[in-house]
């Protein structure tokens, strides 16, 4: 035992018990009634279904980080990944193979373990409360295409990333953070129109009061766009979303049929509005440089730590090498990244207050973005009343009762200044 053992065993630990602790907390600050100021969102047996949801989620969630865990420390303290490692060796390919060998293999491997959870998920939970579509043909699909992409632009990057790691010296972090940035921008550019309908049909918005009312509030906005499109949400789910993707000519915003069916013209505009308030305040500009400077951070230290005998005596291998210290790397970054994470997540939901602020200040009909916003919420069957610590820890996007709260102030004050 030494001390990259200790400083692992405890991160993965700690991590453990904030998360139970966070969602125990979560389900103590269920409420027996709406908030006053959500009045009217749930009918009283759909708001006991959304609770009801949120408890049978975190308990399947519980079961599954228990799992997760007890899987991870056995195979660790029996020594597995030293005993795999061998089995690789033995098989007298070059070092760079046995790298995509060793950790493609491991990744296919608890993507299988993982599949009777995703399934149970899917077919169980989310069938039980409405929401699930996804067919057995689908779901076989999507994690066959998944793994067609993991092999297809995965390998070739993770193979590119060891052999620089292993033949380019010092400065291979910076080749390998310059190489990885160039592909990630690339992957953008390239995923609304090559990647994404692999899995999801996205169909031109045909003509009529919708596209116009879009059109329109683009150009009052001066945000010029062609590509609006319907994606076939509802070939999965009966949950609703909507998003921005891609840049430059293949930028383009994706509205879920689901979304579509649900919401008034007005309220899909100011969903729209939502979006493209991300786009003018620069939040997925400033997201793409958070990015690529956290993949420097990370390529940074990993640098660092490769050489370091007791990285790989922590996990009893017999032999150091580049793609087990890249895993096990991953792990000694456990609490760094913990703390990354609580960093993002608070960054998300001010870029979320601004995207709601901007949508407000731009439509005409301003109770559209609240009274879209609480039927997308009902809709999902989201957790009205999520307790501070949860929030703090694991949401991109405020709760309900405080977005719609901002909104409300920024309101009153507009009506001041006007009056």
């Amino acid at each position: 035992m030494n001390l990259f053992f200790i400083v692992i065993l405890v991160a993965l630990i700690l991590d453990f018990v904030l998360g139970l602790a966070a969602s125990l907390l979560n389900l103590k600050a269920l409420k027996l009634e709406v908030p006053a100021a959500l009045d009217g969102i749930y009918k009283e047996d759909e708001y006991r279904k959304s609770q009801e949801y949120l408890r049978v989620r975190t308990r399947f969630g519980l079961v599954g980080s228990i799992f997760n865990l007890a899987l991870l420390l056995a195979f660790w303290f029996s020594g597995g990944f030293n005993f795999f490692d061998q089995i690789v060796r033995g098989w007298g390919f070059p070092p760079i193979v046995n790298g995509l060998l060793y950790i493609g293999i491991l990744a296919l491997a608890y993507s299988l373990i993982e599949l009777p959870f995703s399934l149970y998920g899917t077919f169980v939970i989310e069938e039980r409360f409405g929401f699930n579509r996804t067919t057995r043909r689908t779901f076989v699909l999507d994690h066959v295409k998944g793994l067609g992409l993991a092999l297809v632009l995965g390998g070739p990057l993770l193979a590119g990333v060891l052999a620089l790691f292993q033949y380019a010296g010092p400065y291979a972090w910076l080749y390998a953070w310059g190489g990885v940035t160039v592909v990630s921008l690339a992957i953008q550019y390239i995923a609304p129109t090559w990647i994404m309908p692999l899995f999801n049909k996205f169909t031109p918005m045909e003509q009529g009061e919708l596209r116009d009312a879009i059109l329109g509030y683009a150009k009052s906005v001066d945000f010029p766009i062609k590509n609006i499109f319907v994606m076939d949400g509802s070939r999965r789910s009966t949950k609703s979303n909507a998003f921005f993707t891609g840049f430059g000519r293949n930028r383009r915003i994706a509205l879920f049929d689901t979304l579509i069916a649900k919401h008034t013209v007005p309220e899909m505009v100011a969903v729209l509005a939502h979006e493209i308030g991300h786009y003018k305040k620069k939040h997925i500009l400033r997201g793409t440089i958070i990015g690529i400077l956290h993949t420097g951070v990370l390529l940074f230290l990993l640098s660092i730590f490769l050489d370091s005998p007791g990285l790989y005596q922590a996990f009893y291998m017999a032999q150091p090498s580049i793609y087990a210290g890249l895993l096990f790397f991953g792990l000694l970054y456990t609490p760094l990244e913990m703390v990354l994470s609580i960093l993002m997540h608070i960054i998300s939901r001010k870029h979320e207050y601004e995207a709601d602020l901007f949508a407000v200040s731009t439509i005409e009909e301003q109770r559209s973005l609240t009274d879209a916003l609480k039927k997308l919420y009902a809709t999902n069957l989201s957790n009205l009343t999520p307790h501070p610590f949860y929030v703090f820890l694991s949401y991109s996007h405020p709760p309900l009762l405080q977005r719609v709260q901002a909104i409300r102030r920024v309101k009153s004050k507009a009506k001041v200044s006007g009056g």
